[in-house]
């Protein structure tokens, strides 16, 4: 079958570059039409808006900034959004809220369409790749029909039940990943201001029990002091506070993630946002800075 692919930024471009080189029939769109042309390169068709994505493909996979960059690409909310997406298998890859995404599925199943959530977890480097983890949700038959296709994108794919519990999994996996990556940008803010050997922590880090792929990466990054976006900090405060917000919604407690979420908001607020998450490490230098350190 053919496939649309629409968003492609820093995780959607790499993912739909491996679905091309797979021989996945792709039709693309992107809002700035420069980024779709290493896909052109390799045989996919370019579409000229969204409305030719859907009018073309069976299976259309979202990697989009946020709910609403989702619904103007969908039309929903306007008498167009039914034509759009009739007799079509909506993939959301990208994160929403868990709520969001329980109403886009009601919405499409009214219009006669069918909705699987597929958020992934992994950044920038796993998505090139091919190693991403999607969390799926949705009708069996819906998610079965479509976890063949994520193979050239991911190096798992697991079921995790009806709507939204793919995001809310995904969420749950984020306050590991945003809570684990802070605690290493500290670490390493501590062994500098110590006047440790910042060569001789990465070495202990990465030979230790903790080491992980994730830690490899940062580490690395921090040791350099390169903060080229893998997983910008921008979007990990925004999905702090998707987290956030679910965890209000349902009496949840999340202290450590709480403190992550002050730490990438000043990340954020000093110029930073575009830079990769391990750049909450110039929030902490600035905590220091400023005698600050005791800021709860």
């Amino acid at each position: 079958m053919r496939v649309g692919f629409v968003g492609l930024g820093l995780m959607g471009l790499p993912m739909a570059l491996n679905l091309a080189r797979a021989g996945t029939p792709l039709v693309v769109w992107n809002r700035t039409a420069g980024r779709a042309e290493p896909l052109r390169a390799l045989g996919a068709h370019v579409a000229a808006d969204p409305a030719e994505v859907f009018g073309t493909a069976e299976v259309v996979v979202l990697m989009l900034a946020d709910a609403s960059a989702v619904d103007a690409v969908l039309q929903r909310g306007t008498p167009g959004f039914a034509a759009l997406v009739a007799g079509r298998t909506v993939v959301l890859m990208g994160t929403t809220s868990p709520q969001y995404s329980r109403g886009l599925a009601d919405d499409l199943a009214a219009a006669g369409a069918r909705y699987v959530e597929a958020p992934v977890s992994g950044s920038r480097v796993p998505a090139e790749a091919g190693e991403l983890v999607a969390m799926l949700a949705g009708v069996p038959e819906s998610v079965a029909r479509i976890r063949p296709l994520l193979g050239p994108m991911c190096r798992q794919t697991v079921v995790c039940g009806p709507v939204p519990s793919g995001l809310l999994m995904k969420l749950a996996v984020n306050i590991f990943l945003i809570t684990t990556v802070t605690g290493l940008a500290e670490a390493h803010h501590f062994a500098r201001a110590q006047g440790l050997d910042l060569r001789t922590f990465r070495e202990v880090v990465d030979g230790g029990q903790m080491a992980s792929p994730i830690s490899r990466v940062k580490t690395a990054k921090l040791l350099a002091d390169d903060l080229t976006a893998q997983a910008a900090a921008a979007d990990v405060l925004t999905n702090n506070a998707l987290i956030a917000d679910a965890a209000r919604a349902a009496g949840i407690a999340t202290p450590v993630l709480d403190a992550c979420h002050a730490l990438f908001a000043e990340t954020v607020a000093l110029g930073h946002g575009g830079g990769d998450m391990v750049a909450v490490v110039r929030a902490l230098e600035d905590r220091t800075a400023n005698g600050t350190a005791d800021r709860a």
